[in-house]
């Protein structure tokens, strides 16, 4: 327990250039107490002892402003940087080394049952106020812009941005716009065809226009 106590400072001193002591991060890293507390609430969820799991993470909530449910699953070496708003869905997967910071959720769509919240690989980062929400997978050394929404898979060694979140980085090399059909926004799509259908109807309306008006003087000439 004390070994991964250490390595869990450790970590914050590898990944944030404003730790200057050990005092400082045990004592004012909310990141760093709200996964303490989890692994406490995990413990006791394990045991099935729900009720007191679940009240030992609303504590931690309240302590840190981090929810993260005990049924979360959470692997070595996570580093929750400032971390106010955080949260982390009950089915959840955190896999080795991943970095998230304040605002980020991962998620469910409120539509599922079961596995419901996305599975993170090993060196994931996930940026300021993104969302990650769904029953899918972001692939190992992926990054998530801040403020992205990612409602689909990811592929290992990607870089995702945007509202929906789309890959435009990957193993890298830039992915250009003929690529990206594996992330399609079908939203977008319609949009702009039904911009074409207005362009199309403004066009048809002029024409009438002119062609009454030519009317109207010729048979005023008349």
């Amino acid at each position: 327990m004390f070994e991964r106590m250490r390595e869990d400072i450790q970590v914050i001193f590898n990944r944030d250039p404003a730790a200057r002591s050990t005092l400082e991060v045990v004592l004012t890293y909310s990141g760093l107490h709200a996964l303490w507390l989890y692994r406490v609430a995990n413990w006791l969820w394990r045991k099935k002892l729900r009720t007191v799991a679940r009240l030992v993470s609303q504590f931690s909530r309240w302590v840190t402003g981090i929810e993260i449910h005990p049924g979360a699953t959470i692997g070595r070496r996570l580093f929750i940087d400032h971390g106010m708003g955080v949260v982390i869905g009950e089915t959840a997967e955190i896999g080795n080394d991943c970095t998230l910071y304040q605002g980020v959720t991962l998620g469910g769509t409120g539509k599922e049952r079961g596995k419901r919240h996305p599975t993170l690989g090993d060196n994931v980062l996930v940026a300021s106020g993104a969302k990650v929400l769904g029953s899918f997978t972001i692939g190992s050394g992926s990054k998530i812009g801040a403020g992205s929404v990612v409602l689909r898979e990811v592929p290992p060694n990607s870089t995702v941005v945007g509202i929906p979140g789309k890959v435009v980085i990957q193993n890298g090399r830039r992915v250009d716009d003929m690529e990206q059909c594996n992330l399609p926004d079908p939203v977008a799509e319609q949009i702009k065809q039904l911009q074409g259908q207005i362009d199309e109807l403004k066009e048809e309306l002029k024409r009438l226009q002119k062609s009454e008006g030519e009317a109207v003087d010729g048979t005023s000439r008349v």
